[in-house]
């Protein structure tokens, strides 16, 4: 559900595409994540989104001025996963609360699978 705020100068309305879009954005900037993947694992095996759909690997849920954001990625091998999901969910928190003004009540990262080669 779209979150509207109201302004001297009118309405403003902020879509869970857009926040999904934010994040995905923001969680691919990290060190150590290749790339988003896709919510579903299809035969064991995770499929890397293009930087076209990032959103796809984002799901949002607003409630009142808050929002929860549950994100899959693929992280490079021999990066420590637990130092690059808590790196998301700092970058995230910060680039969704100062571009929209909503407050983030809760991050999940779910590592769907991990590449080999190089980082970035």
């Amino acid at each position: 559900m779209p979150k509207e705020l109201s302004t001297d100068s009118g309405k403003i309305t902020i879509s869970e595409d857009v926040v999904a879009t934010i994040a995905g954005v923001a969680a691919t900037e990290c060190y150590g994540i290749v790339g988003m993947a896709s919510r579903k694992i299809k035969d064991g095996i995770a499929e890397l989104l293009g930087r076209e759909s990032l959103s796809r690997g984002v799901e949002v849920a607003m409630e009142g001025d808050s929002v929860s954001v549950s994100i899959y990625v693929v992280v490079g091998y021999g990066t420590r996963i637990s130092e690059v999901a808590k790196n998301v969910i700092e970058q995230v928190r910060y680039k969704v609360q100062s571009s929209t003004g909503l407050s983030v009540r809760h991050i999940d990262i779910r590592v769907q699978g991990v590449k080999g080669g190089s980082l970035k």
